[in-house]
């Protein structure tokens, strides 16, 4: 009886230490790559939060009129980036490498980031930066918030965002230099981030 519990307790400690290791290997895929030994780590996003925001555009880039303001946007009117690097998105996104925010280039004079009253509901005092990491808590593109600040995201960016997670995403908010009322909520999962405009507590 006793050769038998022994054995039980062998193979019972052996799956365990296997399932842990298989557990643990997943995280890493799902956080990009390994933590050690040969692994590829994740070059935009995966947890990667940039240790400030970006300076303000050197030249700015012509940018079409866009149409009015309006809840959907076109396929034609979204914001894309040529692809900087072998798989990182052709979306605005930060290099977690150099933390270099790809598609922050338009300058002051983008008309897609025109507002007629910036900061109308005043000006977020959350936190900014990579100490103040807030967790979405619901919402969409129109209308998201975290800890009783609300937001709405530039209808230029929404194909940005389609893939945040609104009830679970970390995001972080930093300044933008350039663009007159809107700030950048930056998504650590996915190293993308979009303009978007406080509207208050």
């Amino acid at each position: 009886m006793k050769k038998i519990t022994l054995l039980s307790v062998l193979t019972c400690a052996s799956l365990l230490i296997c399932t842990t290791g298989s557990a643990q290997e997943k995280g890493r895929e799902a956080r990009g790559g390994a933590a050690r030994g040969g692994g590829r780590s994740a070059e935009v996003g995966g947890g990667h939060i940039p240790p400030r925001g970006p300076a303000p555009a050197r030249a700015a880039r012509p940018a079409p009129a866009p149409a009015a303001r309006a809840q959907q946007a076109s396929p034609v009117n979204e914001n894309h980036v040529a692809q900087d690097r072998k798989g990182h998105p052709q979306v605005p996104h930060v290099d977690v490498r150099n933390n270099r925010w790809v598609g922050h280039d338009s300058g002051r004079n983008d008309a897609h980031f025109h507002l007629d009253q910036p900061f109308a509901h005043g000006h977020f005092a959350g936190g900014f930066g990579p100490q103040h990491v807030f967790r979405l808590e619901g919402g969409n593109r129109e209308r998201f918030w975290f800890n009783n600040f609300y937001w709405d995201v530039a209808p230029y960016d929404y194909n940005i965002v389609g893939d945040w997670n609104w009830t679970g995403d970390d995001i972080v908010i930093y300044e933008d230099p350039d663009h007159d009322g809107w700030y950048l909520a930056y998504d650590s999962r996915l190293g993308t981030y979009a303009h978007v405009e406080y509207l208050g507590s």
